[in-house]
C-alpha cells in the first residue's frame, strides 16, 4: 500500500517536474529576447551619443543590413525618429530620444533581473523534485513499505 502512496507521489512529481521545466525553457527564451533587446538599445544609445557629436553635412555610414551600409549626409543632427511600437515612430529632439532608450534599456533590465530570479526559483524547484524523485524511485527499488 505503500508503494501505491510513493507510485502516486511519482507521478505527481514528474508531471510538476515537466511543468516548471516548460516555465523554465519559456522564462530563459525570455531573457534572451531581453538581452538582445537591452544589446540592441545600447547600441543605439552609442549611436545618438555619437550623432550628437557631429555636425550637419557630416557623412555617415548608416548600416543597413547583412553588413552593408548606406552613405548619407546628416541633415539635421537634433532631429531623431523613435519607433514607439506598433509600427508607429514619431520625431523627437536626440535629447529626447536618448532619454527614451535610457527608460527603455532601465525597464528591460528590472524586467530582466526580475525574469531571472523567477527562472533561479524554478531551478531550485526543479533541483529539489528531482531530488525528491531519486529519493523515492531509490525507496521503491529497495522495495522499502
Amino acid at each position: 500500500m505503500a508503494n501505491v502512496i510513493k507510485e502516486e507521489e511519482l507521478r505527481k512529481l514528474s508531471l510538476e517536474l515537466q511543468y516548471y521545466e516548460q516555465a523554465a525553457e519559456t522564462l530563459q527564451q525570455r531573457l534572451t529576447m531581453m538581452n538582445a533587446a537591452v544589446t540592441d538599445l545600447t547600441y543605439a544609445n552609442m549611436t545618438l551619443e555619437s550623432v550628437e557629436k557631429e555636425k550637419e553635412n557630416t557623412e555617415l555610414l548608416v548600416p543597413i543590413g547583412g553588413s552593408s551600409y548606406v552613405k548619407v549626409k546628416l541633415a539635421d543632427s537634433n532631429k531623431v525618429v523613435v519607433g514607439l511600437g506598433a509600427g508607429v515612430s514619431v520625431e523627437k529632439t536626440l535629447p529626447e530620444a536618448k532619454e527614451i532608450v535610457k527608460e527603455r534599456i532601465e525597464e528591460l533590465e528590472k524586467a530582466r533581473i526580475a525574469a531571472q530570479q523567477q527562472l533561479s526559483q524554478i531551478i531550485e524547484r526543479i533541483n529539489q523534485g528531482r531530488a525528491r524523485i531519486e529519493g523515492l524511485v531509490a525507496e521503491l527499488r529497495q522495495g522499502k513499505p
